[in-house]
C-alpha cells in the first residue's frame, strides 16, 4: 500500500514553510535580523508551551551524546546544548538546517554535527547517541517503522528515546478536528465569498477535490494540523506508539498543552487527560 506522501513531498512543504511561523511572526518581517527572530519566536513558543521547558528538565542531558530529529527553529537544540548535551541534530530540509546554524552562531554555543539528512537514513554510525530526542516531528514520517529502526540502531542498548507526537485521545482531535472543523468547513464550503488566509487555503482544496473526499478524516488529518497544504500527519496512542516502534518499550507516557482551535482552551486544566501533545520515553528492546 503506498504511502499517502512521499518523503520529497514533505520536505518541500517543510521547506516552504518551516515549522511554527504559521503561529509566531515569520522571519521576513525581521529583516534580516536573525537575533531579534529568534528571540520573538521562543518568546511564542515557550510563552505558549511553558511545559516543553519542564518537560525536558525531567530528563539527565548532561555529558550525554544527543541526537535532536527535526529541529524547527532551533529553540530545543539551544536548551538541549545548554543543558549540557553533547549535541547533534539532522532535519530534512536546508531552511532548518541553515537557521539552527545562524541560531547557534548567534549565541556562541558548541555541537557535534548539525547535518541535512532522512530519519529514515541516520548518518551516524550504531551505538553512538545515549539519547535521540524529537519534538513532533516523527508523527510527520510515513514510513515510521524504517526510522525507528534507524533510531534504535543509532543509540546505545541502554539509550533512550525520547519523543512528542499528537494525541489520538485528545480534545483537538477527537472534537475539533474531527468535528468541528470538518463542519465549519462545509459551512463555509457553501457559502458565496471568499476567505483569506487558512480559510481560504481549505476551502480551495475543497474545491479542488471534493467537499467529501477533501473531509475524509483520512485526508482530513493531514490537513488540520500544520496547515491546509501539508501532506503527512498522524495521531497516536498507546497502542500505535506500540505498533510503530517495535523496537523498543515505552517506559512511560504523558500528555500536555491543552489546544483545540477553534476553542479557546490554552490554559484549561486538563491537559494530562485531554492535551495535544503526547510525550513517550522509550528504551531499546
Amino acid at each position: 500500500m503506498p504511502y499517502p506522501a512521499t518523503e520529497n513531498e514533505i520536505r518541500t512543504h517543510w521547506q516552504a514553510h518551516p515549522v511554527g511561523e504559521s503561529m509566531g511572526r515569520p522571519l521576513e518581517e525581521f529583516s534580516g535580523d536573525y537575533e531579534a527572530f529568534f528571540e520573538a519566536y521562543d518568546g511564542w513558543y515557550y510563552g505558549t508551551q511553558p511545559h516543553v521547558l519542564k518537560a525536558l528538565d525531567g530528563f539527565n542531558w548532561k555529558d550525554r551524546r544527543v541526537l535532536e530529529i527535526g529541529l524547527g527553529q532551533g529553540a530545543d537544540s539551544e536548551q538541549l546544548i545548554s543543558r549540557g548535551a553533547c549535541w547533534s541534530g539532522i532535519d530534512l530540509t536546508a531552511e532548518a538546517v541553515d537557521r539552527v546554524s545562524k541560531r547557534l552562531g548567534l549565541r556562541g554555543l558548541g555541537y557535534d554535527v548539525l547535518a541535512q539528512a532522512s530519519a529514515t537514513a541516520i548518518p551516524f554510525r550504531a551505538s553512538h547517541f545515549d539519547f535521540v530526542f524529537s519534538h513532533g516531528v516523527l508523527h510527520h514520517i510515513p514510513d515510521i517503522l524504517a526510522a525507528q529502526r534507524e533510531i534504535r540502531r543509532v543509540l546505545k542498548d541502554d539509550g533512550c528515546l525520547v519523543i512528542m507526537v499528537y494525541a489520538r485521545n485528545s480534545l483537538n482531535y477527537q472534537l475539533s478536528i474531527r468535528w468541528l472543523r470538518r463542519i465549519g468547513l462545509a459551512i463555509l464550503y457553501v457559502l458565496p465569498f471568499k476567505f483569506s488566509g487558512v480559510y481560504g487555503d481549505h476551502k480551495h482544496n475543497a474545491q479542488k477535490s471534493g467537499l467529501w473526499n477533501y473531509l475524509s478524516i483520512r485526508n482530513f488529518i493531514h490537513r488540520s494540523t500544520d496547515g491546509a497544504d501539508n501532506p503527512y500527519s498522524k495521531v497516536y496512542d498507546r497502542a500505535s506508539l506500540v505498533q510503530d516502534f517495535p523496537d523498543f518499550e515505552i517506559v512511560r507516557t504523558f500528555r500536555r498543552y491543552m489546544h483545540a482551535p477553534p476553542l479557546p482552551l490554552h490554559g484549561v486544566p486538563g491537559e494530562a487527560l485531554f492535551g495535544w501533545h503526547l510525550w513517550a520515553e522509550l528504551r531499546p528492546r
